[in-house]
């Protein structure tokens, strides 16, 4: 892609965010419309997105990259989850459910597939998605663990087979492997909703940072945290990948996708389990204003 798309996307995407923040703080949007606008993408837009980007050509150099995907990102999902046992532990336990919870997942679900998309096209998105599938499994399991006791294995299992988007990934890989054809009107509503993902998913953000206090957010610790999110580990996922000689496309989606920033849930999560709930919400909102700078520089590396 080049760098004046990539300037568009971010620029559109920019835009979306400010626009569900207004809407927001306008109170045109209630309160209420965090949780009705997170479970519209997670349970109807982004599983149309992803079932609309298996929709190609089937052969097995997709079959082999789909499972270097898988590879790449449970590497990136273990240096995570090493970084986040030894860089913290100086820390009071308040911040250090924050930082621990935030470095290992990420806000890739809402931010990660439209970048993906736009930048690598239905390809990509369908990488991103399987990419996704580790860091959901991490979520639910070591990322809850970060504040509060593990889940079970077999709740873990459930939660992750179960989730929408997930199936969704189950039914595009039928559709690509089994080049299933669909009904045109099925494959047209299928494409129309999908394509909400990118506006739907920047509104949501947008309404969430209306509520945030923004007063003092720059601080050492954050900007520590967001260095080490959105620089540290994508740039050693890029080394390892390079020295590997890990496709280019792979490369770059999993690379985009490991820069995203600190997850929405991170904030959410400290509030319910006496985190340092200000502190997390710091660090979500910095890091993914940066990625306003960061995303385009990776690209350019990409």
């Amino acid at each position: 892609m080049e760098m004046s798309g990539l300037l568009n996307l971010q620029g559109e995407m920019f835009l979306l965010l400010v626009a569900g923040a207004v809407m927001r703080r306008k109170g045109i949007l209630p309160a209420s419309a965090k949780d009705i606008l997170t479970d519209l993408v997670l349970y109807l837009v982004l599983p149309c997105n992803i079932i609309h980007s298996f929709r190609m050509e089937f052969d097995l150099k997709i079959l082999g990259s789909v499972l270097a995907v898988i590879v790449v990102a449970v590497m990136i999902q273990v240096l995570c989850m090493v970084l986040s046992r030894i860089l913290y532990n100086k820390e009071e336990p308040g911040r250090k459910k924050v930082f621990q919870y935030a470095t290992l997942v990420s806000n890739a679900g809402f931010m990660g597939n439209p970048i993906a998309e736009g930048v690598f096209g239905a390809q990509g998105l369908m990488y991103a998605s399987i990419y996704l599938v580790p860091q959901r499994i991490v979520m639910w399991s070591a990322g809850i663990a970060c504040f509060t006791e593990s889940s079970s294995l077999k709740e873990v299992a459930k939660k992750v087979a179960t989730h929408p988007c997930i199936v969704s990934v189950y039914i595009g890989l039928v559709l690509m492997i089994g080049q299933v054809p669909l009904p045109e009107f099925l494959g047209m509503t299928i494409k129309t909703v999908g394509a909400c993902t990118t506006p739907l998913s920047m509104l949501l953000i947008g309404t969430i940072f209306a509520d945030l206090k923004l007063a003092g957010m720059v601080s050492i610790p954050v900007l520590r945290y967001t260095l080490i999110r959105l620089a540290v580990i994508p740039g050693i996922a890029w080394l390892g990948c390079r020295l590997c000689g890990v496709d280019p496309l792979v490369t770059g989606v999993s690379v985009l996708l490991a820069a995203m920033p600190a997850g929405s849930t991170t904030a959410i999560l400290a509030n319910k389990y006496q985190g340092d709930v200000e502190f997390a919400t710091k660090c979500v909102v910095f890091s993914t204003l940066m990625t306003l700078v960061t995303v385009p520089l990776w690209c350019l590396v990409l």
